[in-house]
């Protein structure tokens, strides 16, 4: 089975329990020696005895933040290559939502890593950080209107927009909305999250072209981001 890079969104208080799948998937990983990504040692430290997590794992913690990135990115992708599963951890809330994660994700989807996370609440929130993209300001656009002359007239709008997009629609527009992105934005990057924590997710990155093709036919929960 290919390695993962998984996001563990953890509580942004100290004292609230760590979700459950995160928290089995936490427990197999120490059993298996993979690789346990914290942004700092002593929140971290203290979170993980506080879920009751084994304690002889906090010694072999990466610390993967602002001032270690630069030493720990290529060091965590060469244990993703070699077959060991990543774990990251912020020191609360959702990892690379605007935290060094981000370049992590990014570096992992340049090198057809697969990257996941544990269940989280918020899908908006979730996709931004699975993509990658440096995400300092975006709009979230939600539903595109479903008339061909205000989609039209939205997506031309759009289309003056200079920070990233974050669209919305449903399932049986998958195709139409990413075709429009593709007439639209033909040189933009683009992330695609498909029915984002179930089983058949998916998630893909690249030109609308590309992406054009992976989605022909298919009808899913998504949300689709283009990056500036």
């Amino acid at each position: 089975m290919k390695s993962k890079l998984y996001l563990i969104p953890t509580p942004i208080d100290d004292n609230s329990p760590l979700e459950p799948v995160a928290l089995a998937l936490l427990h197999k990983a120490v059993e298996d020696q993979d690789i346990i990504a914290v942004e700092d040692p002593k929140p971290g430290r203290r979170r993980w005895l506080h879920w009751g997590l084994p304690r002889e794992a906090i010694e072999n913690f990466v610390h993967y933040n602002e001032h270690s990135r630069e030493n720990e990115l290529s060091r965590l992708i060469d244990h993703l290559k070699n077959g060991k599963n990543v774990f990251l951890m912020s020191d609360g809330g959702l990892p690379a939502f605007c935290d060094p994660g981000v370049e992590l994700v990014n570096t992992c989807h340049n090198n057809s890593i697969e990257v996941t996370s544990t269940p989280f609440c918020n899908s908006i929130s979730l996709a931004v950080s699975l993509s990658g993209f440096k995400l300092d300001e975006f709009i979230f656009c939600g539903f595109i209107p479903a008339k061909k002359e205000d989609r039209e007239e939205n997506f031309n709008k759009l289309k003056r927009e200079s920070r990233s997009l974050i669209i919305m629609d449903t399932p049986y527009r998958l195709g139409k909305t990413i075709e429009d992105v593709a007439r639209h934005f033909p040189d933009k990057q683009v992330f695609m999250a498909l029915n984002l924590n179930h089983p058949n997710q998916e998630l893909l990155r690249g030109k609308p072209s590309l992406l054009q093709r992976k989605v022909k036919g298919q009808k899913a929960e998504f949300i689709l981001i283009i990056s500036q």
